[in-house]
């Protein structure tokens, strides 16, 4: 599915344009942010691991046709290389890793589960304890086991209940060690996409799943940000179905353990008179902000802006400065949204990915400190704040577009894995050791 950090279906990278734009703050009460902070970096399981070969993208992904550019393959092999990983966010001085579990891998067949594999994330988060990274994980970062894709996915009516044994297995495996529990990655994403996409790549993404199902000879193939338009209203609700019930198996197992969920939110925006904006956040956000009141907290994905006129979303200002497709890089977007998401819910937020595509690593590092300023305001004013993690660690596999959009505060080398820091990781370090934007 379409790069769900660049909303707008561009297909060719356009080069950073002028500087970012200064975002207009009242003075902080004090530059410091609040003790405890977690100052991360996210990444997700199938994006970073590579051959998750039992996993429903994995399938779509090695067919043709397919709306995929190109298959995961090694990834940055993170599944072996994850202690690099955990090296280089310590290095940059981080002292929170998000990152995912891969349900395909602990449960690869229905029903039949792999100690090995909840044995192998349990050393990771013993890695993340070892060198001072607290571990904030997430349980489904869009993927999931070929077979559940198989038998509709979270449209199937099974989905919730299956769902809730998987998030059991995981919580009794590392439960004990970890800060707290994402169930779902983004899972209002395709709604976000639903008034944005044009009606051929729909017919792109039916043609896939539709091509799945008939090569494994199944009724209906459908995946967490692979479906056809018609299947939006199940896929919805068995998601929300699905995160109740997981964060009651959560909560059975370890009652203390918080758990939310992350949603990708723009910072919405009226413009003129008759602005759909409310209507657009009801329709992209309504739902699980709603379900979002009794968590612990909610984790927000921003981006980026839209600015809502009378008839739909309008194109970025004249000269703003936009990411690798196109859609604007504004600063002030952060805190727009976590000021949003709090004033719905009323719970705490935590920030669980933020950044920006570009090749220009330079474009990236002046885009993190006003971004974090503008956050800082926002504690200042009341908002509750428990921490902040980038996205991402590293250049990854960025879903339909391969690994063309570049995300991370560090590169790999495709062949020896080396991992890399760019100029922006030094930035945000900076940033996290001192616990204040500095710079």
């Amino acid at each position: 599915m379409f790069d769900r950090r660049s909303v707008l279906a561009g297909t060719a990278a356009l080069a950073a344009t002028p500087a970012i734009a200064k975002v207009s703050r009242k003075k902080a009460v004090s530059p410091a942010f609040p003790a405890g902070f977690l100052w991360g970096a996210s990444t997700a399981p199938h994006q970073i691991e590579g051959n998750n070969t039992s996993s429903d993208l994995w399938y779509l992904e090695n067919q043709q046709p397919t709306i995929f550019a190109e298959p995961s393959g090694d990834a940055a092999n993170s599944f072996l290389l994850w202690e690099r990983d955990l090296d280089l966010a310590k290095e940059i001085g981080l002292n929170c890793y998000r990152f995912g579990v891969e349900w395909a891998r602990i449960e690869p067949e229905k029903g039949r589960f792999s100690q090995a594999m909840l044995n192998h994330y349990r050393r990771v988060v013993e890695g993340c304890r070892a060198r001072g990274l607290t571990p904030v994980v997430t349980y489904s970062h869009f993927t999931a086991p070929l077979w559940f894709s198989a038998q509709g996915g979270w449209t199937n009516p099974e989905s919730a209940s299956l769902f809730a044994r998987y998030a059991e297995k995981v919580t009794r495996a590392i439960g004990d060690l970890i800060h707290s529990a994402i169930t779902f990655n983004e899972p209002n994403i395709l709604l976000i996409l639903k008034p944005l996409l044009p009606k051929p790549v729909w017919d792109i993404q039916k043609l896939t799943i539709d091509t799945a199902a008939k090569r494994l000879g199944v009724d209906k193939f459908v995946c967490a940000n692979v479906a056809g338009y018609d299947d939006l209203p199940a896929l919805q609700a068995g998601l929300l179905a699905a995160h109740k019930a997981g964060r009651a198996a959560i909560k059975a197992v370890k009652p203390d353990l918080p758990v939310g969920l992350s949603l990708a939110m723009l910072d919405d925006q009226a413009v003129g008179k008759n602005s759909v904006r409310d209507a657009m956040r009801a329709e992209l956000y309504g739902q699980w902000l709603e379900v979002a009141k009794a968590d612990d907290f909610i984790g927000v994905q921003n981006y980026e802006r839209a600015l809502w006129g009378d008839k739909g979303r309008l194109p970025p200002p004249a000269g703003a400065t936009v990411n690798w497709s196109g859609t604007e890089i504004w600063p002030g977007s952060l805190a727009g949204a976590v000021r949003y998401a709090h004033s719905v819910t009323g719970v705490p937020i935590l920030v669980s990915e933020h950044g920006v595509g570009t090749a220009d690593d330079a474009v990236r590092a002046a885009f993190i400190a006003p971004s974090l300023a503008g956050l800082k305001q926002a504690i200042d004013d009341g908002v509750p704040v428990i921490g902040y993690c980038h996205w991402s660690l590293i250049d990854n596999f960025e879903w339909i577009f391969g690994y063309k959009p570049k995300f991370g505060l560090a590169s790999f080398d495709p062949v020896t894995f080396a991992r890399t820091p760019k100029p922006s990781a030094a930035v945000y370090g900076k940033i996290a050791k001192a616990n204040a934007v500095t710079v």
